[in-house]
């Protein structure tokens, strides 16, 4: 066997694998619960964790499935769970407000700004007029707005959230955007990156051997060269979108 012929043999047996594309509907067993909308690896153990699922439209509600939940994957996600046990299941993001927040407003005392202002009855901006407040500017005039929230991703210690059109750099720059992922059922790893890979002449899907990746913090890492990853065989997967 030539080393093309068992290059493209060892890509075939590849995508036999799960293969989770960011952006598949995805269902519990009494119905749908959304979609993909990244997934989280432990980039140390280079196994896939959890899937990030959200429902269409409602951005900032999703949850954090184990991947041990999934019972399939193809062009649609099939979780081991029902509809209220999936509500039940972590949420993927947190809002937190300014640290140390406390009180009515999430301040405490010696927090508080308030404008100055000069005197009552002494009429126009400084005074009590048709405003009632006059140049207290009423409560926003104190400074006494409520705090702004903060959201961010629930990622579990240690682990990264891969994204869809996070960008992969190969060693001699970008080479083009992460598709999905395929992992080996029976243990969670992961074998390969799915990737869009764009030039002048057109564009291809290809699968990156977790071999050739060397980092997932901030985008996807290859020891590859832009030449070696086209030199890639191409792979036909079906694409939600």
């Amino acid at each position: 066997m030539t080393a093309e012929a068992s290059k493209a043999d060892d890509l075939h047996k590849a995508v036999e694998h799960a293969q989770f594309i960011i952006g598949s509907s995805v269902s519990c067993t009494d119905g749908a619960c959304g979609e993909l909308r990244r997934v989280v690896v432990d980039p140390v153990a280079r196994v896939l964790t959890h899937l990030v699922v959200e429902a269409k439209h409602r951005e900032g509600l999703g949850r954090l499935v184990p991947i041990d939940l999934v019972s399939s994957s193809s062009t649609e996600i099939h979780l081991r769970c029902t509809m209220a046990q999936f509500e039940a299941l972590d949420d993927a993001e947190e809002t937190r407000f300014l640290p140390g927040a406390s009180g009515q407003w999430g301040y405490a005392q010696d927090q508080m700004l308030s404008q100055p202002y000069y005197g009552l009855g002494m009429g126009g901006a400084g005074g009590l007029g048709a405003g009632g407040m006059g140049g207290m500017g009423g409560m926003g005039g104190m400074g006494m707005g409520s705090p702004q929230p903060i959201t961010s991703d629930r990622v579990p210690p240690g682990e990264v959230e891969v994204r869809r059109g996070e960008h992969v750099h190969a060693t001699d720059g970008p080479i083009g955007k992460v598709k999905g992922l395929v992992i080996d059922p029976s243990d969670h790893r992961v074998t390969h990156f799915l990737l869009d890979e764009g030039h002048l002449w057109g564009k291809k899907q290809v699968a990156i051997p977790m071999s050739a990746v060397t980092g997932v913090d901030g985008g996807v890492r290859l020891s590859l060269a832009k030449d070696e990853v086209r030199d890639l065989p191409a792979v036909d997967l079906a694409d939600p979108e």
